[in-house]
């Protein structure tokens, strides 16, 4: 063994000829027990590395188990769907050319078989890891022998490198926590397609699970969690995102001001949010910071995927930019977490969890604010073209509720005449009495499970 490679200064090519090997072979079995995520479109594009994105802890590596279990169901063989877990430690400090080549070796060895066109699909998992992936990416697709799918938790791998260190090679497949629909798969509910056929009994168990979800959040080690273990848990992921993907990765000197930051957002879902007032408050208590960096905190959070950033809509980019942003958690879990104020606060998670849905389903989200001082949540543009102006509303069963809600979406419908006009509520309870012909009001988890059940 040693003979087949050069060594190097450290001796550790015949070490990691092993560990690899011994990996690839530790993964021939498939796993089992994962609950089935569902995404928008399609999962893999010819000529492009399927790149896995999303938060720390959000499923990515079981989401790129259960493609390697798909492909393996229709005919592949487990040698033509090798995964790699980089994270192990007997590859610390590998390189792309060290990788390479034992990649190659692999593919000498397996002969290609199973359906298809019998290549090669390889999973890399925490690829950021090895210096120089992203050559060795492009090289393999290269080369057409081979499909590759790669995931990471790096900020800069979740956002940028994706788009220019892959020159345009990445096929991005973005995975959240648990939407709701993945929640009640997780725990064996599976409710009718269909609403209308729902006993009383379903409907009631339905909405109960979706208050729980509504306050737990969707992230798969965290479901079914006592309050207090379940907060610590997401505490901790918070402060993994801070310290790794932002203070490490982005050299953060102002540790104190970014914490400021992320318990503000995560605290106040919804609520506008301004950089230069931001900036103030933190001045006036004494925290010294500059607006800029508030700005590139801010990006960074987004970069990581713990907050989504909503622009006001807009044809002029600089009414854009100096109107104030909405910004709501990735996970409605993290509300109470960091809420101070004691309040339920379901109407704020109702509205931060119709956003993320809107994100599964790859829809481009601004929200809208009429000439007459009305506002509506989202406008949403969907990749089949469709508009959909969207007003979220806990409880609008109030007739002055409902009145300003159905009017906001009345004066957005005439600035966008196109678009579906739609009215989300906590529950049948909360429903109008009286809905315009033109609006379409329900629960909001029967919008969410009509798209994915």
């Amino acid at each position: 063994m040693e003979g087949e490679y050069r060594e190097d200064a450290a001796g550790r090519e015949p070490l990691l000829h092993q560990a690899f090997f011994e990996a690839i072979a530790g993964s021939n079995e498939l796993l089992a027990g994962f609950t089935p995520r569902r995404v928008a479109g399609r999962v893999s594009f010819p000529g492009k590395a399927t790149a896995v994105v999303g938060i720390r802890r959000a499923g990515k590596t079981t989401f790129m188990h259960q493609l390697r279990a798909e492909r393996a169901e229709a005919g592949t063989s487990l040698g033509n769907l090798p995964m790699l877990s980089l994270e192990d430690e007997r590859f610390a400090g590998m390189e792309a050319a060290q990788l390479g080549r034992l990649i190659d070796e692999y593919m000498d060895r397996q002969p290609a078989s199973g359906s298809g066109n019998g290549r090669i699909m390889w999973f890399l998992d925490e690829i950021q890891l090895v210096a120089g992936w992203e050559r060795l990416v492009r090289r393999l697709l290269d080369t057409g022998e081979v499909e590759i799918c790669v995931s990471g938790s790096s900020a800069d791998l979740l956002s940028r490198e994706i788009a220019t260190a892959l020159r345009g090679r990445g096929w991005p497949v973005l995975i959240h926590p648990f939407g709701f629909d993945e929640a009640l798969r997780h725990r064996g509910v599976v409710p009718s397609s269909d609403p209308a056929l729902w006993s009383r009994l379903e409907r009631a168990q339905v909405e109960e699970r979706f208050v729980e979800w509504l306050t737990g959040g969707g992230f798969p080690e965290a479901q079914d969690l006592d309050i207090g273990t379940r907060r610590r848990l997401l505490s901790d992921y918070v402060d993994v995102a801070i310290l790794r993907d932002l203070v490490e990765r982005h050299q953060v000197g102002n540790v104190a001001g970014l914490r400021r930051l992320v318990r503000h957002l995560l605290g106040n879902a919804g609520s506008q949010f301004s950089v230069e007032k931001f900036h103030r408050v933190l001045r006036s208590q004494g925290i010294a910071i500059a607006r800029d960096t508030v700005h590139q905190h801010l990006a960074h959070l987004q970069d990581c995927f713990l907050v989504r950033t909503v622009w006001m809509e807009s044809r002029s980019e600089r009414q854009r930019m100096v109107n104030p942003r909405k910004v709501y958690p990735v996970d409605t879990g993290l509300i109470p977490v960091f809420d101070r104020s004691g309040r339920a606060n379901l109407g704020h998670a109702l509205e931060a969890a119709v956003l993320v849905e809107l994100e599964r389903r790859r829809s481009e989200t601004t929200y809208v604010r009429t000439p007459d001082g009305f506002e509506v949540d989202f406008l949403a543009r969907h990749e089949d073209d469709t508009v959909e102006l969207v007003q979220v509303c806990a409880d609008a069963s109030a007739d002055s509720t409902a009145n300003r809600e159905l009017r906001a979406l009345a004066a957005a419908g005439a600035m966008f005449p196109n678009a579906v006009k739609r009215l989300l509520t906590l529950n049948r309870r909360g429903l109008p009495a009286r809905t315009p012909a033109d609006v379409i009001a329900q629960p909001a988890y029967e919008w969410i499970l009509g798209r994915w059940t």
